[in-house]
């Protein structure tokens, strides 16, 4: 023993050895893209996680946007210094899926645990975007969301309007906005995410195709036909708003966030994970209603599909750091992690144990409207145009849907020609991506 180790240096060490774990934790390593109020929820599940059990540590990391996080997760795997887990936007999905060599498909590593694990807890709409024709799950799905509309129940009775006006068809939503306008209203109506919401959830929720061949689903030599009439006359109309005001264009993402719970925009069509955000800023009362549709082009609405994203597990580890992950991976999907996610976050339930359970403690009875997100993609089963979109190189797609659509909102084209060259254009990255995947 060294001689100077005496008194109490030697019992301090001797406290910290008696304190020290018999051994060493394993580290799984957990890429996400969240900041904000999302992330500090993230980060209080791997916490919770971490003190449930004495043989994992989690260790969650923000690797930028989902664009972000998608490209660091690939440039690590080159350079062999992937994690275990990468979160994984929605439009990313047949790029992992045609990531040969780069991916674990869940099923594998929840079959080779023992952990147990029923893939069909998960509802039907969001399990079938990441599972195979044959029912097995590719990724976990974990934030899950859908798009809604959000009202500013104070700016409507300000402009004189019923805050309990019927809001479910867009015709009713323009002669909304007309009064809006009229009242003078600088911000009538904003959206987040123009792509997901106005083409892609537009097209299932009113059932007719985005691309051929199921959306992707059923292969990859799929073609984009979102330049079709329905489509054409919705951006059609959004643009003639966009001239006058009573539709304002604030980005690509979700920058229109701050304009409403700042209180300046009266109406917002955003993801049903807004909720977190509005509710912690918002210091007006507000309505989540469902995504509205057009009467004109169909009876009723049929369902709208998700965003959000899923994880994925990384190949190139050790088989007890993949006993690791399922663990992690099963606590992320129980019951009661999932209802605690929906209700602070306004995500999906993933799972119909999580749902049923949130309707059990009353959560949707104290929070009116929490439960559309809900109905709107569970109410029906889905069809081929409304399962989901699984589309190669779709991230750089929506790009080139994003700087169409913005000369429509400019006044530049018309619609029918800017979704003319954004399918023309898309299709272009299709084939490519089909040529890679061969």
């Amino acid at each position: 023993m060294n001689r100077f180790l005496t008194g109490s240096a030697l019992a301090l060490t001797t406290a910290v050895a008696a304190a020290a774990p018999a051994a060493a934790q394993t580290q799984i390593d957990f890429w996400h893209a969240f900041t904000g109020r999302l992330g500090e929820l993230v980060d209080e599940q791997v916490a919770t996680f971490n003190e449930s059990q004495d043989e994992y540590e989690v260790v969650a990391t923000h690797k930028g946007n989902y664009s972000e996080a998608l490209n660091a997760g690939i440039a690590a795997f080159r350079a062999g210094e992937q994690p275990h887990v990468l979160m994984v936007f929605e439009v990313g999905t047949a790029t992992m899926m045609n990531a040969e060599g780069a991916i674990r498909p869940v099923y594998e590593v929840m079959n080779q645990s023992s952990v147990e694990f029923d893939p069909d807890s998960f509802i039907g709409s969001v399990k079938g975007y990441y599972t195979t024709p044959e029912g097995d799950m590719l990724s976990l799905p974990f934030n899950s969301s859908t798009p809604v509309l959000w009202v500013n129940r104070d700016k409507l009775e300000e402009a004189g309007i019923d805050p309990d006006t019927d809001l479910s068809t867009w015709e009713n939503v323009e002669g909304v906005l007309n009064q809006l306008r009229d009242a003078g209203v600088s911000c009538p109506m904003t959206t987040a995410w123009q792509s997901w919401i106005h083409l892609e959830n537009f097209s299932a929720y009113h059932d007719v195709p985005f691309a051929t061949r199921a959306n992707g689903f059923e292969g990859a030599d799929t073609e984009l036909v979102f330049n079709s009439e329905p489509q054409v006359a919705h951006i059609s109309a959004m643009g003639e708003w966009a001239k006058d005001g009573r539709f304002v264009y604030t980005g690509r993402r979700n920058e229109g966030g701050a304009n409403f719970r700042s209180g300046e925009c009266a109406l917002f069509t955003e993801s049903s994970a807004g909720y977190a955000g509005i509710k912690e800023e918002a210091e007006f009362e507000f309505d989540v209603r469902p995504l509205p549709y057009w009467k004109a082009i169909t009876e009723e609405p049929q369902n709208t599909i998700i965003g959000g994203a899923s994880l994925w597990v990384m190949e190139g580890h050790e088989s007890e750091e993949y006993a690791g992950v399922a663990e992690f991976l099963n606590f992320l999907s129980s019951a009661e992690i999932q209802a605690k996610w929906h209700q602070d976050t306004g995500y999906l339930p993933i799972t119909l144990a999580a749902g049923e359970l949130t309707r059990q403690q009353g959560f949707y009875d104290e929070n009116p409207g929490t439960d559309v997100a809900v109905t709107q993609m569970t109410a029906k089963e889905p069809t081929a145009n409304s399962k989901g979109l699984r589309l190669g190189s779709f991230d750089q797609i929506r790009g080139i849907i994003d700087e169409e659509l913005e000369a429509v909102w400019a006044g530049d084209k018309d619609a029918q020609a800017a979704l003319d060259s954004a399918v023309e254009r898309g299709n272009q990255l299709l084939r490519r991506f089909e040529q890679a995947s061969r």
